[in-house]
């Protein structure tokens, strides 16, 4: 099999041939057909996300065929379509498992960090975090729902009853969360990196109500707003895009640290919060209402062997929705 590894921390990945492994118990191998870049595989490669394994093979968004099964799996036959996300392994008895907030499990690991994951021809996985896919979507459009559409979805429930939200960041889980809001009738606002005309139009595109940059002030105040863009100054700012009452959610895995700013943009009941992971209740609700409502992605692809390109194009923003890797 091929695979782009990690070897290190802030370095290229590198092309390699391995050995396949046959499964474990409870396993499957997956042949992979399309893998999305995340923006966490890019924090991964940049160093900024702590105790990886290494070496490692990037990427949690991984669509592919079964091709051959663990003792003990009963959930899927050879040749399947399965979808693998983020969430690797749970330990199932911890205080968070118990509470049914696994995504928050001691013990958890996760696909393309602590786990081989999809930058690669074939990969193996833990059958039970491994989803069937609706056949309405072909490999390449697959591939991001399985973190930009399942993280957006999480962070979209964080919201609450909102009517009006502010998307900070408009990328491949933005485009996503764009759609699901529309299908239940609120207006999008999208902020987007200063000077970014190419996200504005993209932004409009996914019928947002208003696009700007992130400096400015958004036009009326909003029930609640999502940061998916890096970057710690924009708390403030979504704090001072909602109304009193109002939410800010947190939907990456890294950000840098958020500035000082006065009590008055946090007072009268406004609320900051992170979601972090995902549960395998969150795939099966999005993965449904994915098919049901129709939620489109936009891809760019990519070979395999180009992944270290797909990487550099999306720290530049150079990518409308999201890198696919094709193996």
């Amino acid at each position: 099999m091929r695979a782009m590894q990690l070897l290190r921390p802030k370095s290229a990945l590198v092309l390699t041939a391995q050995q396949p492994r046959a499964p474990g118990e409870g396993q499957i191998v997956v042949a992979v057909s399309a893998c999305a870049v995340c923006r966490t595989d890019l924090h991964l490669v940049d160093g900024e996300l702590p105790d990886p394994k290494l070496p490692v093979v990037p990427g949690h968004e991984i669509v592919g065929r079964v091709s051959a099964l663990g003792s003990g799996v009963t959930r899927f036959k050879e040749g399947d379509r399965v979808g693998i996300p983020w969430l690797g392994f749970t330990c199932g008895v911890c205080e968070f498992c118990r509470r049914g907030e696994e995504n928050l499990c001691t013990h958890a690991r996760f696909t393309g960090y602590q786990i081989d994951g999809g930058f690669a021809s074939a990969t193996i996985a833990d059958a039970r975090f491994a989803f069937a896919l609706p056949e309405s979507y072909d490999d390449e459009k697959a591939a991001p729902l399985l973190c930009a559409g399942l993280i957006g979805w999480r962070s979209f429930k964080a919201t609450g009853e909102a009517k009006t939200l502010g998307l900070y960041g408009f990328g491949a889980a933005a485009h996503i969360v764009a759609q699901v809001a529309r299908a239940k009738g609120i207006a999008v606002y999208a902020f987007v990196r200063p000077g970014d005309e190419k996200a504005r139009a993209f932004a409009r595109s996914m019928r947002a109500v208003w696009a700007g940059d992130s400096d400015q002030a958004s036009p009326e105040p909003l029930d609640a707003a999502i940061i998916f863009a890096p970057v710690g100054a924009l708390v403030p700012a979504a704090l001072k895009a909602v109304r009193p009452g109002g939410t800010v959610v947190c939907g990456g895995i890294h950000m840098t640290d958020i500035p000082s700013f006065p009590y008055e943009l946090l007072w009268r009941e406004r609320c900051v919060r992170s979601v972090a992971n995902l549960t395998r209740k969150d795939a099966e609700e999005f993965l449904v209402f994915a098919k049901h409502t129709q939620i489109e992605t936009t891809t760019v692809p990519y070979d395999l062997a180009d992944a270290n390109v797909a990487l550099a194009d999306l720290r530049e923003g150079r990518i409308t929705g999201a890198a696919v890797l094709r193996p």
